[in-house]
């Protein structure tokens, strides 16, 4: 048995400052403001990233974006969270285009779902759904997951 560590690296000060507000003790300990860009070969990237910051992280990282439009890609990607429709679905061959065909982000996806299922409740600053009950509302519907590509056949 193997235990997984998940550790949250910012680079930013006041960033830092402002997340660590937000967390309990507990999750407050796995974020670490870094001086260095050396520090982590995943990157959870949004909009503002810059070219110069993607050329300063070290080789063989993996920049995986969670804003709604991928940022400008001057290293590895892989996709936007995203899974594929369901074949009911009309009118989704191309709703986004640096995604597959039939396939739509993640964020989309909980827009749709919040209408069939009725949910009145927004995620944003502490409030956040159940997750198993989210996945479930998914599949339940018809979407399923995309298999990522692997860092090789992602470059562009």
């Amino acid at each position: 048995m193997y235990v997984l560590y998940i550790q949250v690296v910012t680079l930013d000060e006041e960033e830092y400052k402002r997340l660590n507000t937000k967390l309990t003790p507990e999750a407050a300990t796995k974020l670490v403001l870094s001086k260095s860009y050396n520090v982590s070969k995943i990157w959870l990237v949004g909009d503002g990233l810059g070219e110069d910051e993607q050329l300063k992280a070290p080789k063989g990282t993996l920049f995986i974006p969670y804003s709604q439009l991928p940022p400008k890609k001057a290293r590895i990607y892989f996709s936007t969270p995203a899974m594929i429709t369901p074949k009911h679905l009309e009118n989704a061959d191309s709703c986004e285009n640096w995604l597959p065909r039939r396939v739509m982000s993640a964020w989309r996806i909980a827009g749709i779902l919040h209408a069939l299922e009725g949910w009145k409740e927004h995620e944003c600053g502490n409030m956040m759904f159940d997750i198993d009950e989210v996945w479930k509302a998914t599949l339940d519907h018809g979407f399923s997951p995309l298999a990522m590509a692997s860092a090789t056949e992602s470059k562009t």
